[in-house]
């Protein structure tokens, strides 16, 4: 791996690092504020949309404007929102401070550092390991967004100790989170700047774009987008909110026992990252992405039946040891499908694809909510996401990637392939 892919390392750790903190830290705070919990569901579905438009907007024009200099942009917000966050007094100041902040309702990435992030990571990496450094990529933001919020967790804990005034420890966490985006900012200027382009590739990037920077993958891209914002909506319905509702309403679940059950879903997932890079060299990406997602949404459907607490948790722990195999391999699998000058917008539009699907889950939650005792939530969030699945092997399962990526492909073939998509 190069230099720059090291940077990407570090700046996804930084990142969600800040993240985990604040998505604990942020509920206190606006219920300190005087939030209700409607109006926290309203402000957190707003973030969810601005984040997905500017997740477009930004990734569109990555190829005239360069994916460093976007990078560094894209801590901005994080900085001046977070400041405006810290300060705010009154409350419509505080909410639009939220909006701009970049805030994420899960600790987990949010804004177009990712799709960016994913559009440099292929170069910085032998194509062979393409795979394999998008799973540790994963594991580089998944892990340290546990840490941040065990250490907001632990800080507020420590802070209240010390008989600190409630709403001053939690806006003590909110300037860690902008100190968090000027450390990202750095590690980004780090980064080599884009480098020169072949005429071709000059020429190809001043045609006009028919479509948000794409070009020849439009179409592609619009599919993979629409099918992937399907597997985000079936996802509303098993936040983990609801997830913890549900075992109390149906078991009487302890919070104890709660908490050690979604500590091992939260290490498994983080597993099955490096797990997904092992099997997509044996099976290929497409192969692995579906298989092991049905599988895992067959397991989900399965919690919803069982008859005890134990074995409802053990079907959902078996579950996490394959639901997240299909992120890093469907990373990896639309980077290769694209162009390069379009992979920057290509991993845009399906992250605010799924965005703004995810949008809507807050009501979904809602509706779900009210039939959590039968069972309905799993059984809605697995079928759907196996429509999901299903519909991507058949629409991708004659498309063959470039050379090297996917190591059971014949070159030749694959090349073919890959222009016949376009």
């Amino acid at each position: 791996m190069t230099r720059d892919g090291a940077l990407l390392f570090a700046g996804r750790a930084v990142r969600t690092f800040s993240l985990g903190a604040l998505s604990l830290t942020l509920p206190l705070l606006l219920k300190e504020r005087g939030l209700s919990a409607a109006a926290l569901g309203a402000i957190l579905t707003a973030t969810l949309v601005e984040d997905a438009l500017l997740t477009m907007a930004v990734t569109a024009v990555a190829p005239r404007w360069g994916r460093r200099r976007l990078l560094i942009l894209s801590a901005v917000p994080m900085i001046v929102g977070g400041a405006a966050l810290g300060v705010a007094r009154d409350r419509p100041m505080l909410l639009a401070a939220v909006v701009l902040a970049v805030v994420s309702a899960n600790g987990q990435d949010a804004g177009p550092f990712s799709p960016l992030e994913a559009a440099i990571l292929p170069e910085t990496v032998e194509a062979r390991r393409q795979t394999r450094a998008f799973a540790w990529l994963s594991v580089a933001g998944y892990l340290p967004a546990a840490l941040g919020a065990l250490a907001a967790g632990w800080w507020l804990r420590r802070a209240g100790a010390g008989r600190w005034m409630s709403e001053a420890a939690l806006r003590s966490v909110v300037w860690a989170y902008v100190a968090g985006g000027v450390v990202l900012a750095f590690v980004y200027l780090g980064l080599t700047r884009d480098p020169a382009r072949s005429r071709a590739e000059a020429a190809v990037a001043a045609t006009p774009r028919t479509w948000l920077g794409l070009h020849r993958s439009r179409g592609v891209v619009v599919q993979l987008a629409s099918l992937q914002a399907l597997d985000a909506l079936a996802g509303g319905f098993i936040a983990q909110s609801l997830l913890v509702y549900w075992f109390l309403l149906r078991f009487g679940a302890g919070p104890d026992a709660l908490g050690r059950l979604f500590f091992g879903t939260q290490l498994l997932s983080a597993l099955s990252f490096l797990a997904a890079a092992r099997l997509a060299e044996r099976f290929g990406l497409l192969r692995t992405m579906v298989s092991t997602h049905v599988l895992s949404n067959v397991l989900l459907a399965a919690v919803a039946v069982m008859p005890s607490f134990r074995l409802a948790a053990a079907a959902l722990l078996c579950r996490h040891l394959f639901s997240q195999m299909d992120v890093p391999t469907r990373q990896s699998y639309t980077m290769a499908l694209v162009d390069r000058d379009e992979r920057a917008p290509a991993a845009g539009l399906t992250a605010a694809a799924r965005g703004l699907a995810q949008s809507v889950s807050p009501v979904l939650t809602g509706i779900a909510l009210a039939h959590a005792a039968f069972g309905l939530p799993f059984l809605l969030a697995g079928g759907l996401k196996i429509v999901y699945d299903l519909s991507l092997f058949f629409r991708f399962r004659h498309v063959s990637l470039p050379a090297g990526v996917d190591g059971r492909v014949d070159g030749r073939a694959a090349l073919t392939s890959f222009r016949r998509v376009h």
